[in-house]
């Protein structure tokens, strides 16, 4: 039973990095609030998840350039500039804010179409989205 919890917060978490609309943070604290899953099974779960989530974002990114040319690549190559220009300007330091809705996904998928050294994105967004699942699992620890 709590390996088929970890395992769905580890597949939230993971498809909550990817374009699915997804929030893995309810499931998280609902699994410390409603079960006796350690918060360290669970920080670990999570996180694990949604920086792979987020690796095949990058690795998506890596591609996605060479599709700009087809009629019905999703991006305007006008915004897709725009896009680069930005994560140009202001580096892979962007990465801390891959762990917000609606930015951190994007930006994970332009770290890899800028071509960022995967160990330094790998390094950057563990630290961003590990931090983030702390910070939910110690303040939910500290409101029960």
């Amino acid at each position: 039973m709590t390996l088929t919890l970890l395992l769905s917060l580890f597949l939230t978490a993971f498809l909550a990095a990817t374009v699915f609309p997804m929030q893995s943070e309810i499931l998280l604290v609902a699994y410390l609030l409603e079960t006796d899953i350690a918060p360290l099974w669970l920080l670990l779960f999570a996180s694990v998840g949604n920086i792979l989530g987020s690796c095949v974002n990058w690795v998506l990114g890596r591609g996605f350039e060479w599709f700009k040319h087809y009629k019905y690549f999703p991006v305007k190559e006008k915004s897709l500039a725009r896009a680069q220009g930005l994560y140009q300007r202001y580096g892979v330091w962007t990465l801390l804010l891959s762990w917000m809705p609606f930015i951190g996904d994007p930006l994970t998928v332009i770290a890899g179409l800028m071509r960022t050294p995967f160990p330094l994105f790998l390094g950057i967004v563990t630290l961003a989205k590990t931090g983030r699942y702390i910070f939910v699992i110690l303040v939910t620890l500290a409101l029960i």
